[in-house]
């Protein structure tokens, strides 16, 4: 089971939000690139980073940040946040993403524009899914859809998505612990590997993660608190 530290930009700032609210912040970094830094000397081999800024205002906004955090590392990073054109897309292929994680883009276009991604760039897409009581939220998950998530799933699979990454919003940030019963529910039926997020507590929380079979899991709030060590979580499930 792959394990990705997540490092969420805000204003340049390494932070956290609190279930995806922009009032409910923590600061934990001034300095995204020692934090990149860190989580590789503890044996990271993947970063998850998160242009908050970029997923408010639908383009991206910190591709300088994210530009300084590859050029300072040796392991690839997974960037997401504002990705919502093809263009889009490019820009953070050319600083050296490795992969870019869509969501809204897929909910809220059409599905001539998915089959598009998915049939070009497919290796280097992961469908972003994030949710709240299984119906999809967008726009940096200030807008609510009624739009189920497994369904959703399903039918980006149909048009080529390889994973997904499936964030439950309400457990986001708060260390509640993950939503293991829907996290299940997609291991089984969504026919794709997926990337669990949200909730992480626990060296119990991966343990079950790993048992369900989901293929990798993002850890941010339990790491920059403590409550998880990246090098003891990556001996005992990675």
């Amino acid at each position: 089971m792959e394990i990705y530290p997540a490092i969420d930009l805000r204003g340049g700032r390494c932070v956290r939000l609190l279930q995806g609210r922009f009032d409910a912040e923590t600061v934990y970094s001034d300095d995204p690139v020692q934090t990149a830094l860190r989580w590789q000397e503890e044996g990271a081999r993947w970063l998850h980073v998160v242009d908050l800024d970029g997923a408010r205002v639908g383009k991206p906004q910190q591709l300088d940040v994210v530009e300084r955090i590859i050029d300072a590392v040796r392991i690839p990073v997974q960037l997401g946040g504002g990705i919502r054109a093809i263009h889009h897309m490019e820009q953070a292929f050319n600083i050296g993403v490795a992969r870019v994680v869509i969501g809204t883009a897929m909910v809220a276009g059409d599905d001539k524009f998915a089959q598009k991604i998915f049939f070009r760039e497919r290796d280097l897409v992961v469908l972003g899914v994030d949710a709240r009581d299984g119906k999809v939220a967008i726009r940096g998950w200030q807008e609510q859809t009624e739009v189920d998530a497994l369904q959703f799933i399903k039918q980006m699979a149909e048009y080529g998505v390889r994973r997904a990454i499936f964030t439950d919003i309400a457990r986001d940030g708060t260390m509640r612990g993950v939503n293991l019963e829907m996290l299940s529910l997609l291991v089984r039926e969504a026919g794709i590997p997926i990337i669990a997020s949200g909730g992480v507590a626990s060296m119990d929380d991966l343990l079950a993660l790993k048992q369900i079979g989901v293929e990798g899991v993002i850890i941010g709030q339990a790491l920059y608190t403590g409550a998880i060590s990246l090098r003891e979580a990556l001996e005992k499930v990675g």
